[in-house]
């Protein structure tokens, strides 16, 4: 395994309301190695998406508050830095993808303008801007991107607005990529495309790679390692293929099973029991 790029230590957050405190992560704790790819997997409201963003601090405070624990990138306290450093490294060394491509694109710049300004805050000895952005939109797949750098999001579909995400957060030659719940607003046939895409440029550029999805089943074939979130909890984490042939958590079952299965009998997929975990 290679050095950890990215360390994480008893992370507890909290959101704090005017009637109740939310605890939203508890004591997490975890290691990402540089050129690692690893799958974060819970339902909505486990935590993933929370944990990511603490990654980078991006967490609105308040009501967030990161009650206790460390953030560690390349051996550098996230916890600590102050906010020049912080701008270099959002984007510049952690980048993000989001579920909802058509919300994260600006939808009164051209392609060309989102892409640039990213480019320019983060990589200062690129000259030939446009050029470079001619690059990272060939990268990924867009036809005749030197023309469709000058389109604005509404005249993309959804599968090439989220390419454009992804060649914009690429763009930065970051070392992490957090790509959280990427495919969620694509069709099945585009999900596959844009997880195609991720697991070639991964191995291209030899980023690492932090999947957040509530779906075991795009998760076989791309993570090497799985975290399983639960109510704020990591309760599982392992080699991929070690925890979908034998996972040990009553929720890591759940979650596998309902992965629906081809010639499978059953009309209905089963509803995750969450008595039953508990009590597990």
């Amino acid at each position: 395994m290679n050095r950890p790029i990215l360390q994480v230590r008893n992370l507890c957050i909290d959101f704090v309301l005017e009637d109740r405190t939310i605890e939203a992560v508890k004591g997490a704790s975890f290691e990402l190695a540089a050129g690692e790819t690893l799958a974060i997997v819970g339902e909505s409201g486990s935590g993933k998406s929370v944990t990511a963003l603490a990654l980078t601090r991006l967490l609105p405070v308040p009501p967030a508050e990161i009650k206790e624990g460390e953030i560690l990138f390349d051996g550098e306290s996230v916890m600590t830095m102050d906010a020049a450093r912080l701008r270099k490294l959002r984007g510049g060394k952690i980048a993000y993808i989001f579920q909802e491509p058509s919300t994260s694109l600006n939808p009164v710049y051209p392609v060309r303008s989102q892409i640039g300004e990213a480019i320019r805050l983060h990589r200062r000895d690129v000259t030939d801007v446009d050029a470079e952005i001619v690059r990272w939109l060939e990268a990924v797949g867009i036809v005749d991107p030197a023309a469709r750098m000058h389109d604005y999001p509404h005249q993309l579909s959804g599968g090439m607005q989220q390419r454009v995400m992804i060649a914009m957060a690429l763009a930065c030659q970051p070392d992490v990529l957090v790509a959280d719940e990427p495919t969620t607003a694509l069709d099945v046939t585009i999900q596959a495309q844009i997880m195609e895409l991720l697991g070639s440029l991964k191995e291209r550029f030899g980023m690492a790679v932090i999947l957040i999805t509530h779906n075991f089943g795009i998760v076989s074939g791309f993570a090497s390692r799985v975290l399983v979130m639960y109510r704020g909890r990591i309760v599982e984490q392992g080699p991929t293929e070690e925890i979908l042939r034998h996972p040990q958590h009553a929720y890591t079952r759940a979650l596998i099973e309902c992965i629906p299965q081809l010639g499978s009998k059953e009309k209905r997929l089963e509803t995750i029991d969450h008595a039953a975990i508990e009590v597990a």
